[in-house]
């Protein structure tokens, strides 16, 4: 009985000492992708290896819910800074024929976005960023012919060292915003 005990304490007190775990992750990878920066540099997915990081789906002429997401995701990243939690952030355009690299600066500018790790791209068709979106992160993105709106998924994913989506939150109404920094600290230890 006495060995029962020691063994039942000695199990509560490595659970104790455990780190903590995401609550149901996703998993999803995210593929290879390769675009160009709102900086006019080449980005891919392998230049995000070994960083924990936050991605959404925007384009600058959206007139519904990219401006507040945007300005939502500044908060994060400000959120992020005062808790000293190191991550990057990722804004795919989902209207590349529109939006070049200075017209991603000026509305990341224009939303609150600071550029020091955070970056917006752009550099690929139509066709290449509907199916890295639904293949990559679950999400439709879609901009029928003939029409200046996209319809689009309107989460932030929490992306890990690997690649890997671990985690997707609202990114316009009632933002998780402690619920995001404590997921990325898990992710990064």
């Amino acid at each position: 009985m006495k060995k029962l005990w020691i063994f039942i304490l000695f199990t509560l007190f490595l659970a104790a000492c455990g780190q903590k775990e995401l609550e149901d992750p996703v998993d999803w990878e995210t593929g290879s992708f390769e675009a160009t920066t709102h900086d006019n540099e080449s980005f891919s997915m392998e230049s995000m290896e070994g960083k924990v990081w936050i991605a959404d789906f925007v384009f600058t002429s959206c007139n519904t819910v990219c401006p507040p997401m945007t300005r939502n995701m500044a908060q994060l990243q400000d959120k992020m800074e005062e808790e000293g939690v190191d991550v990057e952030f990722v804004s795919f355009s989902i209207d590349p024929t529109v939006d070049d690299p200075k017209t991603l600066q000026s509305f990341g500018k224009e939303q609150g976005a600071d550029f020091s790790n955070w970056t917006f791209v752009t550099g690929y068709d139509q066709q290449t960023i509907e199916s890295f979106a639904k293949e990559s992160f679950h999400i439709i993105v879609d901009k029928p012919e003939g029409q200046e709106q996209v319809t689009h998924g309107t989460q932030f994913f929490l992306v890990d060292e690997k690649g890997t989506i671990k985690k997707y939150y609202d990114g316009v109404q009632d933002v998780p915003y402690e619920k995001i920094v404590e997921d990325a600290k898990i992710v990064k230890n």
